[in-house]
């Protein structure tokens, strides 16, 4: 069985190694980004960094959203629900599981998907280099 993970990761450190200016409204949200537990949306990551300093509009989230992004600091994933969702670009590689109904993303990691992916792609000729698993379902207790 593969281990659920979270990995705190600081972005604003990140921001300095990739000599990213960083503002005071960007240092807040570099903030928010490594204290979330979840993949938030630009409209939660806006939530909760205009909740520190309102005077961090939506615009200049989307904006820093975007420049930590093409930094390689953040990865944005889209999990089937119409929203880009973030986290911080992991040290370690980890898969996601998603929950349909609620939206709930599970990080984990499990050595033996991992090493059946690599199996697969040298079957047909390949080095695996890297990949993006994400797995969608519903809690299996609940009443269909």
């Amino acid at each position: 069985m593969g281990a659920l993970l979270h990995q705190a990761i600081d972005i604003e450190a990140l921001c300095a190694e990739r000599g990213l200016r960083i503002t005071e409204q960007r240092r807040v949200i570099a903030q928010v980004l490594s204290e979330s537990t979840d993949h938030p949306d630009v409209e939660k990551l806006h939530e909760r960094a205009s909740a520190r300093d309102p005077r961090i509009s939506i615009a200049t989230v989307y904006r820093t959203v975007r420049l930590f992004e093409e930094a390689g600091i953040l990865d944005r994933h889209d999990f089937g629900d119409g929203r880009a969702r973030y986290e911080a670009t992991p040290e370690a590689h980890h898969d996601h599981l998603i929950d349909v109904e609620t939206g709930k993303v599970i990080e984990f990691v499990d050595p033996e998907l991992e090493a059946l992916q690599r199996q697969i792609a040298e079957r047909l000729g390949y080095r695996l280099v890297d990949h993006r698993m994400e797995l969608y379902g519903v809690k299996s207790d609940r009443e269909a």
